[in-house]
């Protein structure tokens, strides 16, 4: 399916011409990532560059639409934590500003490694992995249920 979206991806070669259309069209292949197992950033990727967004242009939208979720995910966590009743000392609550930076910063760090092996290559080593990863577990599975692991 990569293949078949990187001949449709001509349009939109950097993430500044991405239009709102195009934009919901990738939001509505983030949904698929609700299905266990599914790739959130890998569907983006591809409903982006079936949208006809360049590889580059659909990683980097990627990654910019992770934000407002990473941030959601976060207050509902917190919402829920403070509505528990469950209070923070200060020292908790440094330790969760140092992981959080710290945090922050890899991810800067990661997705400037990651943009960069994507202008040069394609997703075909990523698809490989999944498909691997996918064995070995299903692999495991089937061998515990056999009763042949321990």
């Amino acid at each position: 399916m990569s293949d078949e979206a990187e001949v449709i991806a001509v349009q939109d070669h950097d993430v500044d011409e991405i239009d709102w259309k195009t934009a919901l069209k990738i939001g509505c292949f983030q949904v698929l990532a609700i299905i266990p197992g599914t790739s959130r950033s890998g569907a983006t990727i591809i409903g982006g560059m079936l949208a006809g967004c360049s590889r580059t242009a659909a990683a980097e939208f990627t990654f910019f639409l992770a934000i407002p979720i990473m941030f959601g995910w976060g207050l509902v966590k917190c919402i829920k934590f403070v509505a528990a009743g469950i209070a923070m000392t200060s020292t908790e609550i440094l330790v969760l500003a140092v992981g959080i930076i710290t945090a922050f910063a890899m991810s800067v760090v990661a997705i400037k490694f990651l943009m960069g092996y994507i202008k040069k290559n394609d997703f075909t080593a990523f698809g490989w992995y999944r498909i691997v990863v996918g064995v070995l577990v299903l692999g495991y599975f089937v061998f515990e249920s056999m009763g042949m692991l321990p």
